[in-house]
Order: structure tokens, then C-alpha cells, then sequence
């Protein structure tokens, strides 16, 4: 509702009739009118709100032009909205003083031609302000109820953004912690200029509180979440500044996507929490009742149909948190399999997101698997990872163990968008191995005693050793690799040899030499303390 104004007073009845004449200070008559006083007091100014509109007959006022002065520059700084003066009883047209200054300051003065009751003026303009503030009150009750019940209902972010440009009615605009347009709904006269270079554009709007209006967009913009944990902004088109009742609207509809935000995460929560669980049951027992049960029960069907896993490891960028790109990279995951339409569980396991597709019986696997990675390639950097396919529930613990063992396999991240078995060849096979005590044996007796040696004198066998086995065909290339001459790497390679008994140009000692040092580089700090690969 619009503010009653100086201007708005002088359309009163009451004073219409009283023949009004604004003699200075047009440039004013925009100013509110919080409430009206009438006085005869030349000093009244300090006891006079801002916003309040003075009537006088300028019985006691001053006769000196300083005095008048005076008068005027008190009732400016005071933040007083405008002086009415009647006619007649005390001048018969306003001092020139009086008018100059009033003037100068932009201080509304308006004279009355014909005699009025100032109890009336009071009264009228009383009723109006009144009016207006219960006009005010029931506006915002209506804000309230709007963003309560949509609030209570967890409404989704589209119905509330619907909800901001109705009762705004004007342009509304969700977007991101990267100013990217999240989603928008037009205002009375479209929305293609206000989307206009919108990125630099809001890259440019600075704020200094909670909401901002900022008068060269003419954008009403208030921030999504805490000032150091922002995750976006609510933009409402305002070329003029706002009320206070589309700063409410504003402020209200971000309240209510912030507690949508807090449901979803917390619906987010739990589902993840109970997928987590029925995955870890699954590799456990996948034959247990209760685990399947809860497998019906969540909407993920186990009959007729074929099951395949995918292990995914977020390649962080340093930029955020390792939690934040996890959350990411499930978000991608379960929209690709909804999109896809196939049920998933999906969960993260110790940094690394695990997905578990249950496809139609008919339908191509492959297809949705490349679907899901894809997906989760475009939202984050990420190396994916799947089992193969099993036909029943019994055997669904081989394809997510499978998964994890290839994504474990791939040392390092390429541009293939899914790795399989088949890809990883010996690597996959001794990530297969990896649980088996037997392989841990194996590499502590290929290799310990070049650890141990490293260990008590410092010499760095080690390295010259991986060296050697990673570049059968070249020692000058192995030499540089370490950064050492040919010479001295030669003397390294004799020494080592002798540590272990062997000619390392023998083909089978190289092998068995090659399988310990990728068991090593795969199974890490789990060999007895002392694997330094990986």
C-alpha cells in the first residue's frame, strides 16, 4: 500500500476545500506523513516526530526573518514532512523569509486560502494513516500466512518462487552461490531484459546487510543462508525502492526456501543413511530377510532383476571440501537414475560414493551405467567405476565388491568415463586379491628386504627398484627417472641384486619383482607398515 504523502494530504477533502497552495518546497511534497500536529509554538520543532505534518495559523510565530529562518532549518532537521499554514488570522500571504528558506531546504509549504478546522484536518488524516497501517497490517498477515502455509506444507522452491512473484508482482530470480540463474519467473512486462548478462550483473551488486536494494538495477536482493555460508540469492525486479511489504515478501520467500533446504537435507539424510545401510548389508549377507525386506520397503525391487554397482572417487579440486564434492556427486547419481528410471541406492562409503542399479529385466544395462557416469562426469571430475551385472540379489555382493576393487585398481585418472574389470588387467586381478594374506606374505617377501635396508640405512633401493621395473627397456630412462647418473644407478641396481639374491635380468624375477610392486602400490600402508606406494 502505497504511503500517504504530503501531496497525498492536499487531496483530502478537507483540505481541498480549504483552497491549498504549495508556495515552496515542491520538490517535498513526496515526503510521508507518519502523523499531524497543529501548534502555535515557534519552538516546537524537538517535540515533533519525523514524518509529521504541522498546521499553524503562525499566530506566535516570529516576525524577524532570522527567527523565521530558524524556524524553518529546526523543522527540516527535525525530519519534519511539511508546514500548512491558514491564512488570515495572522498574515495574509507567508513572509518572504519564510518562504526562501523553505524553499532552499525542500521543506513542503503550503498555505490555506478559506478558514478549516484543524480538529478536522487532524481527524481525516488520522482516519487515512490509520486505514493505512491496518492496510499494511493485513498485507503482511497475508505475507505471513502465504509463507507459513507454504513453509508447513514444504512446499517446493517452484511453488514458492510463484508465490514471491505474485505477491510481489514483478520479476523474481533464484540464483546460486555463482550467480547462475537457478530458476525465475516473469514479472508483469517479461523477464528477457531483466535476465540480460545476469552473471556480471549480480557479480556487481554488493551487500551490506541481509537484503539490499540496489537502485541502478533497480534489484531487491536478499541472501540465502549465513553471510560466510551463502548458497545463493532471491532477486526481485524493483526499478523504485520497495515497500516494506515487498522487503517482507522478499525476505519471507527466502525464509521459506531455506526451510525447504533444511527438509530436503534432512529427507536427504535419512535416505542416505538408510541406502548406506542396506548397501553395507548387502556386500555383508545379501541373502539376509531383514536386509532385503528393507530393500522392498524403500522402493528398491530385488526380483527379476539385473543388479550392477558403480564405485565413484570425487576427484577434489581443493576449492571445496571433500563432504561438499561428495554430496555433489551423489545429487548427479540419483538425478541420472531417476532420469534414467531405474531404482538406485545410493550412498557414500569413506569418501567414495557407491551406486547399486537395479535395471528391467529386458533392459540394456550398459546404456544406463554410461547414463549415471556421464552424469556424475558433468557435475564433478570424478573416476567411475562398475561390476559386472548379476541376475539375482543372492549375487549382488560379487558386482559391489568388484566395483570397489576396480575403482581401487586405477592408480591414476584418465579420460575413460567407466572402468571395468577388463580394463585393469593385473591390477584388477591382485585388487580382487587384496583381502587374502597369502598376497600380503608374498610382497613383504619380494620386497621387505629392500624396505628393510632403506629403512636402517637410508639408501632409497626402493625407488631405484620401481625405477628399473617401470622402464624394462631403457636404464638410462630408469636412471633419469631418480635423477641419477647412469653410472651410480648401475652401482644401485649391482647392490640390489645382491641384497636379494638375484639377477634382476632374469624375466621370472622381474615379474614376481613387477606383481609385488603393484600389490604394494594397491594394498598401501596395509603391508606390515611399510608399503610406500600408492
Amino acid at each position: 500500500m502505497t504511503p500517504l504523502t504530503v501531496a497525498g494530504t492536499l487531496e483530502l477533502d478537507v483540505l481541498r476545500h480549504a483552497g491549498p497552495e504549495v508556495v515552496a518546497g515542491a520538490a517535498g511534497l513526496g515526503r510521508p506523513v507518519r502523523w499531524v500536529h497543529s501548534t502555535e509554538l515557534a519552538d516546537i520543532a524537538p517535540l515533533l516526530r519525523e514524518g509529521d505534518l504541522l498546521l499553524s495559523t503562525g499566530i506566535a510565530l516570529p516576525d524577524s526573518e532570522d527567527e523565521l529562518v530558524a524556524f524553518a532549518s529546526s523543522l527540516d532537521a527535525g525530519g519534519v514532512a511539511g508546514v500548512v499554514i491558514e491564512l488570515g488570522r495572522r498574515w495574509a500571504e507567508v513572509p518572504a523569509a519564510l518562504v526562501d528558506a523553505c524553499e532552499r531546504l525542500g521543506l513542503p509549504l503550503v498555505v490555506l486560502h478559506h478558514e478549516v478546522r484543524f480538529a478536522a484536518v487532524t481527524q481525516a488524516i488520522g482516519e487515512r494513516i490509520v486505514d493505512q497501517r491496518l492496510g499494511e497490517l493485513r498485507e503482511a498477515h497475508e505475507v505471513h500466512d502465504t509463507f507459513t502455509e507454504l513453509s508447513i506444507g514444504e512446499a517446493s522452491p517452484e511453488r514458492i518462487l510463484e508465490a514471491v512473484q505474485q505477491l510481489a508482482g514483478a520479476a523474481v530470480v533464484l540464483e546460486n552461490s555463482d550467480h547462475q540463474v537457478v530458476d525465475f519467473r516473469a514479472g508483469p512486462s517479461g523477464v528477457r531484459d531483466f535476465l540480460d548478462n545476469w552473471t556480471d550483473r549480480s557479480r556487481s551488486v554488493v551487500m551490506d546487510a541481509r537484503t539490499t536494494w540496489d537502485r541502478r538495477h533497480g534489484w531487491l536482493v536478499t541472501r540465502l543462508g549465513r553471510r560466510e555460508r551463502g548458497w545463493g540469492r532471491l532477486v526481485v525486479q524493483s526499478p523504485g525502492r520497495p515497500s516494506q511489504r515487498l522487503v517482507a515478501v522478499v525476505e519471507r520467500g527466502a525464509s521459506a526456501l531455506a526451510m525447504h533446504r533444511l527438509h530436503d537435507r534432512q529427507r536427504d539424510s535419512q535416505v542416505r543413511r538408510s541406502h548406506h545401510e542396506l548397501v553395507l548389508g548387502l556386500i555383508h549377507d545379501p541373502t539376509d530377510p531383514q536386509v532385503l525386506g528393507r530393500c522392498e520397503a524403500v522402493g528398491f525391487p530385488i526380483v527379476r532383476r539385473q543388479l550392477v554397482a558403480l564405485a565413484v572417487r570425487p576427484l577434489a579440486d581443493g576449492s571445496q571440501s571433500l563432504p561438499h564434492v561428495v554430496d555433489d556427486v551423489v545429487a548427479a547419481a540419483v538425478h541420472a537414475a531417476h532420469t534414467a528410471r531405474t531404482p538406485a541406492l545410493v550412498c557414500e562409503v569413506d569418501g567414495t560414493v557407491r551406486v547399486l542399479l537395479a535395471a528391467g529385466p529386458g533392459a540394456a544395462v550398459e546404456p544406463v551405467v554410461e547414463q549415471v557416469a556421464e552424469a556424475i562426469q558433468r557435475r564433478r571430475p570424478s573416476v567411475v567405476a562398475a561390476g559386472r551385472p548379476v541376475p539375482t540379489i543372492g549375487e549382488v555382493d560379487r558386482t559391489l565388491r568388484e566395483s570397489a576393487h576396480v575403482l581401487s585398481s586405477v592408480r591414476r585418472p584418465d579420460t575413460q568415463l567407466v572402468h571395468r574389470l577388463e580394463d585393469v588387467h593385473l591390477r584388477g586381478l591382485l585388487a580382487l586379491l587384496g583381502d587374502d594374506d597369502r598376497l600380503r606374505l608374498f610382497v613383504q617377501r619380494e620386497l621387505g628386504p629392500v624396505w628393510d635396508h632403506d629403512r636402517q640405512h637410508g639408501t632409497g633401493f626402493a625407488a631405484v627398484l620401481e625405477a628399473l621395473l617401470t622402464h624394462p627397456t631403457s636404464k638410462s630412462d630408469a636412471a633419469a627417472s631418480v635423477h641419477l647418473s647412469r653410472p651410480v644407478f648401475y652401482d644401485r641396481v649391482a647392490r640390489i641384486e645382491r641384497l636379494l639374491g638375484v639377477e634382476l635380468q632374469d624375466p621370472d624375477v622381474r615379474v614376481s619383482l613387477h606383481v609385488a610392486l603393484v600389490a604394494a602400490q594397491l594394498l598401501g600402508d596395509a603391508v606390515d607398515g611399510r608399503g610406500t606406494y600408492g
